[in-house]
């Protein structure tokens, strides 16, 4: 009896310590690409055609929105030298009212870009286990840095935009980086080669016209009462297969 119950509460324990653990069980595939887009959200590339649109549909802030006041999805590829992102978003309102880019960024319409190089999930609030990559209309980059204060990540991800109507055509390169990345120049992306994963998330913000940004919408299903955990936790990311 007495080995029964040790039994019993050691897997338990087990069971408490894989739940902790587990990561998102969600695998997209993504197909190699030789040549890079040109960046100009412009998708006239013809590989963009070839590829399957993924959703932006799960509402991780806010309440319930129209789809007339948003719609996202995207596309992806990649080639040695980083992630390609093709994004086509239906917002009625585009807002872009901090000017300073290292304030208040989250508040502003922007596209979200999570990263893990190693799909090893944990903690990253102020290191770089993983990345959070905020991109703004403008074009700047703001995540968290190792120094705990937020900081410009230009040079990781270079996006174009264009907006026709209600809308807005994304094209990003997304450089990966590993998380001995300490800030430093030193530290260079990864080369990505066939077979590796990658824990991956995208969300769009979206605010029509108020002080505080009115709902944030991702790409993969976060469980529990807290939907926008990504920024500090990557268990909750998607995960990319890199594809030949």
């Amino acid at each position: 009896m007495k080995w029964t119950i040790y039994f019993l509460l050691l897997l338990c324990i087990t069971s408490c310590s894989d739940s902790k653990s587990k990561k998102n069980t969600q695998i997209t595939p993504v197909s190699y690409i030789k040549e890079a887009p040109t960046l100009d959200g412009r998708p006239i590339e013809n590989y963009w055609n070839l590829l399957e649109w993924q959703p932006i549909d799960q509402n991780w802030i806010g309440g319930p929105f129209d789809h007339g006041d948003y719609n996202g999805k995207y596309k992806m590829a990649w080639n040695e030298d980083g992630l390609y992102i093709l994004l086509e978003i239906v917002d009625d309102t585009l807002l872009e009212q901090t000017e300073d880019p290292l304030k208040l960024w989250w508040n502003d319409d922007c596209v979200i870009v999570y990263v893990d190089e190693d799909n090893s999930g944990g903690q990253h609030r102020f290191n770089h286990n993983a990345f959070t990559y905020h991109v703004a209309l403008d074009g700047n980059v703001v995540d968290l840095g190792v120094n705990e204060k937020p900081t410009l990540y230009n040079d990781h991800v270079i996006s174009k935009h264009q907006t026709e109507g209600n809308t807005t055509y994304w094209e990003m390169h997304v450089k990966v980086y590993p998380s001995i990345f300490n800030d430093k120049p030193t530290v260079k992306p990864v080369v990505l080669s066939e077979g590796k994963r990658i824990g991956f998330a995208i969300a769009y913000a979206d605010n029509d016209n108020s002080k505080k940004r009115e709902n944030l919408i991702g790409s993969v299903f976060v469980p529990g009462e807290n939907k926008n955990a990504g920024w500090i936790d990557a268990n909750v990311f998607g995960t990319l297969e890199l594809l030949k």
